[in-house]
């Protein structure tokens, strides 16, 4: 029997037991705090929006997994980014299974209102779009697809594109963590677009941060231009300082750093472990 935690040939592999059991922690918690009353006066809106906020999350690990296993030269990490994927396709269907319940099962207003409110109507063809992916994912598929399968899965940035619009407008006034998760997105669209012999240089990490910061400032901007009535250059220029706390542009520079520093130690630890076995 093929299941999760063992590879073809049947051997456990506890690298991905531990992912897949970490997949169900955000859900188990929502559903203690349910359980508990620690979701306020609107426990159903609470764990919508909890559900989505975990969807878009693993969204973003699972576009992590390629650059990381390439970085880390860890391909090991290649074996979870599927199980990653279809973590974050389950708590999509659960964000829009939950908002039905919030809607008191009333289907015909859950579609009215996917259809006449433009954040739920791009939210729902993510949704529909990663469904697809993820029905595609089986080895079977992969096969049966043959090079298509690769064009399809490439949808996959568009859709979480769509994802971060949607999560953005939910958001409303206090965007910040949008902004953020857009920023990490830039930084990994941005990694994508390097020719392959300059994601192998550690060169071009210190950069990378420098541009995932600046592009993350820029997508706040915008954002703050087009869709508020707030002065998107009082936004703009509160980067220029960290006496009011770290903006996510200010962030996604850390976590091109941290990223640096993963690079660097992984490279270290290589070169000093070969220095061990040949001496």
């Amino acid at each position: 029997m093929i299941v999760p935690w063992r590879d073809r040939r049947g051997q456990f592999l506890p690298f991905k037991a531990a992912v897949l059991a970490a997949g169900f922690v955000p859900g188990l918690l929502y559903a203690f705090w349910w359980i508990n009353g620690d979701l306020g006066g609107r426990p159903v809106m609470e764990a919508v929006h909890g559900t989505g906020l975990w969807a878009i999350r693993f969204l973003l690990i699972s576009l992590a997994i390629t650059p990381g296993a390439r970085m880390l030269n860890w391909p090991g990490l290649l074996l979870v980014r599927r199980m990653v994927g279809l973590t974050a396709l389950a708590y999509g269907v659960a964000h829009l299974c939950l908002y039905v319940v919030d809607q008191k099962f009333a289907l015909g207003t859950v579609i009215t209102e996917i259809l006449l409110r433009f954040y739920l109507t791009i939210g729902f063809v993510a949704l529909l779009g990663f469904a697809a992916l993820g029905v595609t994912s089986t080895n079977a598929m992969i096969r049966r697809m043959g090079r298509g399968w690769k064009r399809l899965h490439r949808l996959v940035y568009g859709l979480v594109a769509l994802g971060a619009l949607h999560f953005f407008i939910q958001s409303k006034a206090n965007v910040s963590e949008p902004v953020f998760v857009a920023g990490l997105y830039a930084w990994l669209m941005l990694w994508r677009l390097l020719p392959a012999t300059w994601q192998r240089s550690v060169f071009i990490y210190p950069a990378l941060a420098v541009a995932g910061g600046l592009a993350t400032a820029g997508i706040e901007f915008a954002w703050y231009a087009l869709a508020t009535r707030v002065n998107a250059w009082r936004v703009l220029t509160a980067n220029e300082s960290i006496s009011f706390g770290l903006r996510p542009a200010h962030w996604v520079f850390v976590a091109g750093l941290v990223v640096l520093a993963l690079v660097v130690g992984r490279r270290l630890m290589a070169r000093f472990g070969r220095r061990l076995v040949t001496a």
